[in-house]
């Protein structure tokens, strides 16, 4: 082998000292030079596998960096949310459904102080109000409020509260509680003392809903209740302050129809007093209806449906 051929064929192996051959350093050197690796360097494994060092730095940055984008998204949406839901809460009570807070005892033991109800108020335009229905209505410039309660003075109290009576967490000024017991038509009356209360002369048997130790009425009154007008009493009738006790309005006690608000149907709150508010059976017995004004007239017809045929009989016979 000449000295040009064994340049090309082998590395070229720096002389080393005493005993011919290279330090281990010279020989990792060959090697590196050989396989195209620096001699300090340590390959890096290729493949899947998680990031360490910087890498791994800056992906917990990145994560960190979207939380807190997160929270400030939270934030910001919050009062959006707010508003929606009370809005959307608003609109089901104008129009559906409304909480009403208990402030007097006049409907004991069926409602108790501190009472929340739910009130239907959608019903009434698919049904006519019935004779024994729980119904809230708005006394305004008529009746006298059962209970006072003190009157905020600050505007951001006067606010808080309307929010609160808007979802029946507290009393309305002007909203009643009363059980219907004569609609239009209806002649309702009491001889007073303790004597029960005639609905078209018919006694109702009210100890299903009445307060314990209560009388049907102690006050005498008489009176057909007019078109567009309820006769309402309280079920704690020795505290209640209803039909009875404004014979000297408009309407000789009765209340107008359109300013029902809806029919209580549930008590929600507490929950140790949960309820439902169903018509009493007294009000369901036969003959308790008046006979309705087109009645008659039906008894007319019918009555001279027969004439024509006579007439017709007679007339053949001739």
């Amino acid at each position: 082998m000449t000295d040009d051929d064994q340049a090309v064929g082998e590395p070229v192996v720096p002389p080393t000292g005493g005993h011919g051959e290279g330090s281990e350093e010279d020989r990792r050197a060959v090697r590196s030079e050989t396989e195209g690796v620096a001699p300090d360097e340590t390959p890096v494994a290729a493949g899947p596998g998680p990031a360490t060092g910087e890498a791994a730095a800056g992906k917990t940055g990145d994560q960190e960096n979207k939380d807190e984008k997160k929270q400030t998204s939270f934030w910001k949406e919050l009062p959006i949310l707010i508003v929606v839901a009370l809005a959307l809460a608003l609109v089901i009570k104008t129009f559906v459904v409304q909480a009403f807070y208990i402030p007097s005892g006049s409907m004991e033991n069926t409602l108790l102080i501190g009472d929340r109800i739910l009130v239907n108020k959608i019903v009434y335009h698919t049904r006519d109000i019935q004779r024994g229905d729980v119904v809230v209505f708005n006394g305004v410039d008529s009746w006298t409020p059962e209970s006072n309660t003190p009157q905020p003075t600050n505007p951001i109290s006067k606010a808080l509260r309307a929010v609160g009576g808007a979802f029946g967490l507290v009393p309305g000024e002007t909203d009643f509680v009363k059980r219907v017991i004569g609609v239009p038509g209806d002649h309702v009356k009491s001889a007073g003392g303790g004597a029960p209360v005639l609905v078209n002369g018919h006694p109702l048997d009210e100890k299903s809903f009445l307060y314990p130790g209560n009388a049907p009425s102690d006050q005498a009154f008489d009176i057909t209740v007019p078109k567009g007008r309820l006769w309402v009493m309280g079920d704690h009738r020795a505290d209640s302050y209803d039909s009875r006790g404004h014979n000297s309005a408009p309407g000789g006690g009765s209340i107008p129809a359109d300013k029902v608000i809806g029919r209580a149907f549930v008590v929600v709150w507490p929950v140790s007093h949960w309820n439902i508010l169903p018509i009493p059976d007294t009000f369901q017995q036969q003959g308790l209806a008046a006979l309705a004004p087109a009645a008659p007239l039906a008894l007319g017809f019918a009555g001279a449906l027969p004439v024509p045929w006579l007439y017709r009989r007679l007339r053949s016979r001739r």
